[in-house]
């Protein structure tokens, strides 16, 4: 979320290494659409808004705090912070989503009480986050930009409290996804490999996030035959063996007033 437009976080075009992160998000937006109701969709933490297409013919309306990020997209947006979202909105939107955005803010707990709260009665909130155990190290947050990230019951846990009804789903990835992810993982493994001290625990996030910004942009832009053959295609949603998906899907029915 906060951050410069493009950075590891804000991925926005499929160029590159980039295709398959980015055909993540689509397939996530596309999975999680026949999930929600008619009537007007939030879009929370929307970033730049690449796949929002993928819930018409639904109306959407997107949210971020980065108007950067916001700029120029053909839909109405607002900046907010997802935890304060205007009390004139309660009762208002049909569904809301919020796709890889929720592992982004601390008090997260806040972000989807408001989410209940801006949904009418009988509205759908679906909260797309990488699912801990699978997306780096289960033990470790390597990603400068998340402030938590979740298991199935940590998620699970989180949504409850605001919802009569919680549902948990998986993302989960095709076999060349998965050999993807595999050598971006032993790059990973690679590199924090040389701070053996873990030396990297103390240093200021600002430091981080410039280094994590600079690797990312800097690799994404070397594709391979691999990455650039990944489609939306190599995704699926489903309810089966969500600990090892690569996105944990809550979704939550009957908002708690």
């Amino acid at each position: 979320m906060p951050g410069p437009l493009v950075t590891g976080e804000r991925v926005t075009s499929p160029a590159g290494a980039f295709n398959p992160t980015y055909q993540r998000h689509v397939a996530a937006y596309r999975g999680i659409a026949p999930l929600l109701p008619d009537g007007e969709v939030l879009d929370l933490g929307c970033g730049v808004g690449h796949s929002f297409r993928e819930l018409d013919p639904r109306p959407t309306f997107g949210v971020d705090v980065s108007a950067e990020a916001l700029a120029g997209q053909e839909r109405p947006t607002e900046v907010h912070d997802m935890r304060a979202l205007p009390a004139a909105w309660d009762g208002r939107f049909a569904s809301v989503v919020a796709v890889h955005s929720i592992e982004h803010v601390t008090a997260a707990e806040r972000a989807v009480e408001a989410t209940a709260r801006v949904l009418q009665d009988d509205g759908v909130a679906v909260f797309v986050t990488p699912n801990r155990l699978t997306f780096a190290r289960p033990d470790e947050i390597v990603d400068p930009y998340h402030e938590v990230e979740y298991d199935v019951e940590q998620l699970r846990a989180l949504v409850a409290p605001s919802f009569h009804e919680v549902e948990i789903l998986g993302l989960h990835g095709s076999p060349r996804y998965l050999e993807f992810q595999a050598g971006e993982k032993e790059r990973m493994d690679k590199i924090l490999g040389l701070d053996p001290l873990g030396i990297r625990h103390r240093v200021p996030r600002v430091v981080l996030r410039c280094a994590y910004d600079t690797a990312l942009t800097i690799t994404r832009r070397r594709t391979t035959p691999l990455a650039a053959a990944i489609d939306v295609d190599d995704f699926r949603l489903g309810d089966d063996d969500l600990d090892a998906s690569l996105d944990l899907v809550a979704v939550g029915r009957r908002p708690r007033r």
